[in-house]
């Protein structure tokens, strides 16, 4: 077995740890130190390196909440980030390595989010291989509903004809830095009366994070008769497109708005795009589905594919003991 080194970032790691992601074959822009860190206040912030001598060879974005190591909270999804060269028997060391570490110190359950498959660059299910070897428990899995646009797709009649009605009304699509605009007249407004929540991102945090990412997070905005009825905020990787927020004015269906914007997003501004994600639609951690909110995104030609959320204990780490032989 090699000898791995494992340890907590550090602000000395920002440069180290941003250059690994980039270059990785399964790390987004949202393991980027400066993306990770728009809300330290809301996180103890527990992510890990893994050195192989002086070589990184994994890192981990992660948050501590008592003796529970999560993959990251904060985050859409988590887990190993790895280099396209990393082989498989190199990942159950690491993967040992990682456990070995938290159950030293007394981590009694490491939950992973892991990352959806359509935002890796190369194939990276390693790390499910060894969840499996370390009798991980499989503790929710959510359904994305995905449009596949590298192959061929068609839309509903019905958002066929909701598309045609915003062409009718003379809709117009500006893509814009208007977060204030959308969040205060549109999505703060909808969260409240519908859900009672409020939005993940504050405007300001949201201005910030486009501002250190402009190709990374678009937004875009639907006008009718010069006032804004629609909009949607799209979080934008090498392979995906996300819609990270989606909201209209209670004219939606009545002018089309939202549909026309998606068939635009879809057809136009992402169709080089391999994939674009709209997310699932799910409530009660994945064990209920909004049938209305499904329908619309499947209308659209989107597909299912999952996302896993798993529970491992540190102290399995010696399953992984004998694995190769």
């Amino acid at each position: 077995m090699r000898n791995y080194t494992v340890r907590q970032y550090s602000p000395e790691d920002f440069a180290v740890w941003n250059a690994f992601v980039s270059e990785s074959k399964n790390g987004t822009f949202l393991f980027h130190r400066n993306f990770m860190e728009y809300h330290q206040d809301r996180f103890h912030d527990f992510s890990l390196l893994v050195f192989e001598a002086e070589k990184l060879v994994s890192v981990i974005p992660a948050n501590r909440v008592g003796d529970i190591i999560f993959s990251h909270q904060g985050l859409t999804y988590g887990g190993f980030v790895f280099h396209a060269t990393i082989k498989l028997g190199q990942v159950l060391e690491i993967a040992q390595s990682v456990l070995q570490f938290l159950n030293q110190i007394g981590i009694s359950i490491f939950q992973m989010k892991l990352i959806p498959s359509i935002y890796n660059t190369y194939f990276s299910e390693e790390i499910e291989y060894a969840l499996f070897l370390t009798n991980a428990k499989l503790i929710r899995r959510d359904c994305l509903s995905v449009i596949d646009l590298t192959k061929p797709f068609s839309f509903s009649k019905t958002r066929k004809e909701s598309i045609r009605r915003g062409e009718k009304n003379n809709l117009v699509i500006k893509e814009e830095l208007q977060f204030d605009l959308f969040w205060n007249e549109i999505l703060i407004p909808n969260l409240d009366k519908k859900h009672n929540a409020k939005p993940v991102h504050a405007a300001a945090e949201i201005i910030s994070l486009q501002q250190k990412f402009p190709d990374n997070i678009r937004h875009f905005n639907v006008y009718y008769q010069d006032k804004i009825v629609a909009g949607t905020t799209i979080f934008v990787t090498d392979k995906v497109a996300h819609p990270q927020y989606i909201s209209g004015n209670e004219q939606k269906n009545e002018l089309g708005s939202l549909d026309f914007l998606y068939h635009h997003l879809v057809t136009e501004v992402f169709k080089d795009k391999n994939f674009f994600d709209f997310g699932p639609s799910h409530e009660e951690n994945g064990k209920k589905i909004n049938e209305g909110i499904l329908f619309w995104k499947e209308s659209f030609g989107a597909k299912t594919t999952v996302q896993d959320y798993y529970e491992v204990s540190p102290s399995n780490f010696s399953a992984l003991d004998t694995v190769l032989i």
